[in-house]
């Protein structure tokens, strides 16, 4: 049996941010070239939930912005990458920043977090509201 501690670090890191306050994370996903995105505390939750179940029945996962699609919010069973090989590894993001990684970018501000494909696309994450272009 492999202890736990080299388990961890067998594991690879997959690059990420938060913001100051810690409420909006993404992370890259090399697999399908995306951002997946979280915010911890949001107040459109039961409608994005609603719109979820009667598009798959499953639950509201979060965000993600691919390279060449808008970004849209994730509708999930589950985590959506493989936790046996990586881990989302965050830094914080400061305020009037940009992050930039691949094909993305991301700006944090107080108002909240902007990121935008090479190709254009991108999503907007704040606690009172979202959009996808």
């Amino acid at each position: 049996m492999i202890p736990l501690a080299l388990a961890v670090l067998a594991l690879v890191p997959l690059p990420g941010i938060r913001t100051p306050t810690g409420n909006i994370s993404c992370f890259y996903v090399p697999g399908g070239s995306s951002l997946l995105c979280d915010i911890k505390q949001v107040s459109y939750l039961k409608q994005i939930q609603r719109q979820c179940m009667a598009r798959s029945g499953l639950d509201w996962h979060g965000f993600a912005l691919n390279a060449t699609r808008k970004g849209d919010f994730v509708c999930s069973g589950g985590i959506l990458y493989n936790s046996n090989k990586n881990y989302p590894k965050y830094t914080t993001l400061p305020y009037g920043k940009a992050w930039k990684f691949s094909v993305y970018t991301c700006t944090s501000r107080v108002t909240g977090l902007t990121c935008v494909s090479r190709t254009g696309h991108g999503l907007f994450l704040s606690r009172q509201s979202w959009r996808g272009w």
